[in-house]
């Protein structure tokens, strides 16, 4: 699902995003709610980034990938956590493109989102490369992820999530 957000840009690089696990929803501008392996899973578009909340019977996690005022945990290139029953594995990258590559990068995750189910993407004002944009998928086992894209393009810069959360297998005694 594609969707022109309402709003102002607000997190204007990718310096500015900051990562946080759980958080209660913060206000959506475009929601898209899933039902993934047994689990519930809603991909949320925030004026300043994303939020993705992942619930199964008492389990509950809740990302957040966005400009946070007073945050001091800025966005790590990788995190490895247990969250209740769950493994959680977070990993992050900005990539850096020149203009045309980065129109042309553009274009084509926001066609592959757009068209995808499980996919939810937001452009904003002002330009239509800027975008933040999520992809949702079932990967067998337990097993649930998203991958999440944070277009800056003033600064060429694209912010590039994966996130994988799986089932926790109990140690053998």
């Amino acid at each position: 699902m594609l969707t022109t957000l309402k709003t102002d840009y607000t997190d204007t690089c990718a310096s500015d995003l900051a990562w946080a696990l759980g958080r209660e929803p913060l206000p959506a501008l475009a929601v898209l709610d899933l039902e993934l392996c047994g689990a519930t899973l809603q991909l949320r578009l925030l004026g300043a980034s994303h939020q993705v909340l992942l619930s199964e019977g008492d389990g509950y996690c809740s990302e957040t990938v966005a400009c946070i005022p007073g945050s001091r945990t800025p966005l790590p290139l990788g995190v490895s956590k247990q969250v209740g029953d769950w493994d959680y594995e977070f990993a992050a990258r900005v990539e850096l493109l020149s203009e045309a590559a980065f129109a042309g990068r553009a274009q084509e995750l926001l066609a592959l989102v757009a068209d995808h189910p499980n996919g939810l993407a937001g452009t904003f004002p002002g330009s239509p490369y800027a975008f933040t944009a999520l992809l949702a998928q079932h990967e067998g086992g337990g097993q649930v992820s998203w991958r999440t894209w944070h277009a800056y393009p003033q600064e060429g810069q694209l912010v590039v999530t994966r996130t994988r959360v799986a089932t926790r297998v109990p140690a053998a005694v």
